[in-house]
C-alpha cells in the first residue's frame, strides 16, 4: 500500500493524501492550498492528482482547505463517488459554489487587469460553477458508524471527528493478500466542549495513525474566557463608538460566534443597541443548513432548541446579503459587530472591512480561528504595523484579539488524550496540517509518552506502509520545492536600475509637468522597494 501526501504536509492547507492499495487508486480529502502566490500555485498543478484514475474519495468535512480543489477534479476527468456525512454534503453543495464563483470572478478581474495593461489573454478560472455543481452531484452521503466498502478488500468507518458539524475522522481496514492494514486519519480533530458539536468519538487500534498538529506546541486558552474576551472587545469598540471587526470561516466559526453572542446577550453583556451584522452570504446559508441538522448538535444545543430557544438567534442581528448593504457597513458610523469572511483575511468582504476600521484607534479585530502563514490575518496577529490590502499599506492601530479558544482544532493536550485511548508502540505515526514548531513539539511528546514512531512527511512524500516492517520513504523534493535562483532575480533588478539611468539621463530636456510624473511613479517605486525591504 502507498500513501502520497499531495497537501496539509508541513503546511495546514490542501489536505488531500492519495493512496493505492488493492490495484485502486483512491484519496482521502482534496483541499486547496492557501497562504502565498508559491503556496498557491500548487493548485494548478492538478496533472500530480491524475484525476480521471482516482476511483473515489473519502471527505472528513466540508472546509474548502479539505475539499476546495473537488471541482477542479471533476473538470480535469474525475467521474467516480464522494463520500462524506449528510451534513458535509448539504455544506460542500453551497460552498463549492461559493469557491467556484470565486474563482469565475478572480480569472474576469485578471483578464480585464491583462486587457487595461494592453494584453488580450483570457484568464481560465481554476474552475466553474458548472464543474461545482458536477462535484455536488458525485456526493454520497454516510452515517457515522455504519461501514461500508467503496471497493473490495477497503472498508470504511466514519466517526464523529468533533470538528464542525458533520466531520468525520475515517478508520480504514485495507485487507491485501488475506492480511488486514488497519489506518485512522483523523482529520480535523475537535476539541471536548465545543459549542454546538458532539466530542471526538474514540478511534480504534490502528497499525497506522495520520494525525493533525495544528496545535501541536501549544493548548488553547480555557474556553470559560472566550465569552470574557469577546465581552472585552465589545465594550471597547462601543466606548469608543467604533465597530468590532471579526474574520471568521463561514461553517461553524461563525455560528459558534453568534452562539456565544447569544449568550453575551442573555447575560446583558451585549449591548441592545448594538447591531450585530453576519456579512457573508455563505456563512448565512450554512447557518440554515445548521438549522436543518439538529440531530448532530451536542446535548446543551439540543436542550436549548427543545425549549424553544434559538442559539443562532439575536435581537438585533442583521444579515447583509448584497454587495451593496456590504459596502453601506464601511460608510455606517456609530458601533457594531461585524462577522465577515474570509476567516484568514485573505479574500472576501473581510478585506474591504479591515480596509476601513484597521487603521481605527478605537476599532476592535478580532480573531477566532487559525490564521495561516503569509495570510493577511497572520501578519496582523503577529504584529505587523502594517499590512497591505488592495496595493495599499493600511496601519494598523485596531485593538487586536485573539481568541482561541473558539478554535475548532483541538490543542496540544487533547489531541494527545485523545490518541491516549488507542496508542500502542507497533502504531506509526504521521504528522499532517501542522507548521514545523507545532509538528516538531508533537513528536517529541509521542514518542515520549507513547513510546511511538512518528515521521513527519513533506509535500509530495510517498510512502510504502508493510505492517511489521519499517515504511519506505520516497521524496520529490526538486519539484515540491524548486529552488529560488536569487542571483538571477538580483541580475534582472540590477540590469533594469542600469536601464533606468541610461533612460532617465537626457529626463531633464522634457517638459516639467512630465518629469514630475515620471518622478512620481519613481518614488512610488521606491516607497514599494522599501516596504519590501522592510519585510527581510
Amino acid at each position: 500500500m502507498k500513501v502520497q501526501f499531495l497537501g496539509a504536509a508541513q503546511t495546514v492547507t490542501g489536505s488531500c493524501y492519495m493512496i493505492e492499495a488493492n490495484g485502486v487508486r483512491f484519496a482521502i480529502d482534496c483541499g486547496m492550498h492557501q497562504g502565498n502566490t508559491e503556496i498557491e500555485k500548487r493548485n494548478d498543478d492538478t496533472e500530480i492528482y491524475r484525476p480521471s484514475d482516482i476511483a473515489f474519495f473519502l471527505v472528513t468535512h466540508a472546509h474548502i482547505d479539505h475539499t476546495g480543489l473537488l471541482p477542479a477534479m471533476t473538470r480535469n476527468g474525475f467521474t467516480g463517488p464522494i463520500y462524506c456525512t449528510e451534513p458535509t454534503a448539504d455544506l460542500l453543495g453551497i460552498m463549492l459554489q461559493d469557491s467556484a464563483h470565486i474563482q469565475e470572478m478572480e480569472a474576469e478581474w485578471q483578464s480585464r487587469k491583462l486587457s487595461r495593461n494592453g494584453r488580450i489573454k483570457k484568464v481560465e478560472p481554476l474552475y466553474t460553477t458548472e464543474d461545482a455543481t458536477r462535484a455536488a452531484e458525485m456526493l454520497r452521503p454516510v452515517d457515522y458508524g455504519n461501514s461500508f466498502e467503496p471497493s473490495p478488500g477497503i472498508r470504511v468507518t466514519y466517526k464523529d471527528a468533533g470538528h464542525i458539524l458533520g466531520s468525520a475522522f475515517l478508520e480504514l481496514e485495507v485487507t491485501e493478500n488475506g492480511r488486514p492494514t488497519r489506518l485512522v486519519f483523523s482529520g480535523d480533530l475537535g476539541r471536548p466542549d465545543a459549542l454546538i458539536v458532539n466530542d471526538p468519538q474514540k478511534a480504534a487500534p490502528a497499525d497506522y495513525l495520520f494525525l493533525e498538529s495544528t496545535y501541536g506546541d501549544r493548548d488553547h486558552k480555557d474556553p470559560r474566557f472566550s465569552r470574557d474576551e469577546l465581552a472585552e472587545a465589545i465594550a471597547y469598540s462601543y466606548g469608543n463608538g467604533e465597530k468590532v471587526i471579526i474574520p471568521a470561516f463561514a461553517v461553524e466559526r461563525t455560528q459558534e460566534v453568534l452562539y456565544t453572542l447569544y449568550l453575551l446577550h442573555k447575560e446583558g453583556r451585549l449591548p441592545a443597541d448594538m447591531p450585530v451584522f453576519v456579512d457573508s452570504p455563505l456563512a448565512i446559508r450554512a447557518t440554515e443548513i445548521f438549522r436543518k441538522h439538529p440531530k448532530y448538535y451536542d446535548d446543551n444545543m439540543k436542550k436549548l432548541v427543545d425549549s424553544g430557544e434559538d442559539p443562532l438567534a439575536l435581537p438585533n442581528l442583521k444579515y447583509t446579503l448584497n454587495t451593496q448593504d456590504s459596502q453601506a457597513l464601511n460608510v455606517r458610523s456609530g458601533p457594531a459587530v461585524i462577522i465577515s469572511a474570509s476567516g484568514m483575511c485573505n479574500a472576501g468582504r473581510i478585506k474591504h472591512h479591515l480596509r476601513h476600521n484597521l487603521w481605527r484607534p478605537g476599532a476592535s479585530i478580532v480573531f477566532v480561528g487559525y490564521q495561516g502563514v503569509g495570510t493577511p490575518g497572520r501578519k496582523i496577529v503577529d504584529g505587523n504595523a502594517t499590512v497591505r490590502l488592495f496595493n495599499e499599506d493600511i496601519a494598523v492601530k485596531a485593538k487586536v484579539f485573539t481568541i482561541g479558544s473558539f478554535s475548532a482544532h483541538a490543542g496540544q493536550s487533547q489531541i494527545l488524550e485523545w490518541v491516549s485511548a488507542f496508542a500502542h508502540p507497533q502504531m506509526e505515526v504521521f504528522l499532517v496540517h501542522g507548521e514545523e514548531k507545532a509538528q516538531t513539539t508533537l513528536a517529541g511528546l509521542l514518542r515520549e509518552r507513547f513510546n511511538l514512531p512518528v515521521s513527519i512527511p513533506g509535500y509530495l512524500e510517498e510512502v510504502t506502509l508493510k505492517p511489521g516492517r519499517e515504511s519506505l520513504h520516497q521524496t520529490d523534493e526538486a519539484r515540491a520545492h524548486p529552488d529560488v535562483d536569487w542571483e538571477f532575480l538580483l541580475a534582472e533588478t540590477e540590469g533594469k536600475v542600469a536601464q533606468l539611468r541610461k533612460r532617465l539621463a537626457g529626463v531633464e530636456k522634457r517638459p516639467w509637468v512630465e518629469q514630475t510624473d515620471i518622478r512620481e511613479r519613481l518614488v512610488e517605486i521606491n516607497g514599494e522597494l522599501l516596504h519590501f525591504l522592510s519585510q527581510l
